[in-house]
């Protein structure tokens, strides 16, 4: 059975409504990808789809997945792309993500699989909104202290402080690093602990690791 051009319209009509919808919370927020982008990807992906049902319908030997199959690993290129590290942290996975999921639904609309489309189009906003209060809230609950330590100048000293904090999932937001005194090094930093760690705790840990001297919080 032939796609009408009704049929054709309507699926790239969904699969720009959808994405849109994605790329409209995105740009709320000033994203690197937002509205246009996310239409581009979502009725691009659409468009390819139905290509692929096309030649499949009009070439029989011809596999109308293979298309489809091209927009799911190219797409890691563009969302590679909003990703962006800024010292030892990573913004732009979860654009990243809502690109990827993107050109998923809009393959969907592009197989006349409608229905799941507008489902799974809910469900990612679901995420996108919902657990981003959740995740807001989170990290106000968590503490942030700022240390003073002073520790030994050997090579490894600031990679064991480093990995200890990364044990206990502590994220460094800012360090700075002096040359205090002959062999010794003073390190300024500003950690974010989670939700189950306290101040005390982190600063008794790191006093067990090797070559710290002293800390001042």
């Amino acid at each position: 059975m032939h796609l009408t051009l009704g049929e054709i319209f309507l699926r790239i009509f969904v699969g720009f409504l959808l994405s849109g919808i994605i790329g409209l919370e995105r740009e709320g927020i000033n994203r690197p990808a937002g509205l246009r982008t996310h239409i581009l990807v979502g009725t691009g992906s659409t468009l390819i789809m139905i290509t692929g049902i096309y030649l499949a319908q009009n070439y029989p030997d011809t596999d109308a997945a293979r298309l489809g199959a091209q927009v799911v690993s190219g797409i890691g290129f563009l969302g590679a792309g909003t990703i962006i590290k800024e010292g030892v942290s990573v913004r732009g996975l979860t654009t990243a993500a809502s690109l990827w999921a993107t050109a998923g639904i809009g393959l969907a609309c592009g197989a006349g699989f409608l229905l799941p489309a507008v489902f799974t189009t809910a469900i990612v906003m679901f995420s996108l909104v919902f657990f981003q209060k959740i995740n807001r809230l989170l990290v106000n609950r968590r503490h942030e202290i700022r240390l003073n330590i002073l520790c030994t100048n050997h090579p490894g000293q600031i990679g064991a402080i480093g990995t200890y904090l990364g044990n206990e999932n502590v994220q460094i937001k800012q360090i700075s690093i002096h040359d205090e005194q002959v062999e010794s090094l003073r390190l300024k930093m500003v950690l974010r602990l989670p939700i189950t760690a306290t101040p005390v705790d982190i600063i008794e840990g790191l006093k067990t690791v090797d070559g710290i001297k002293e800390i001042d919080s």
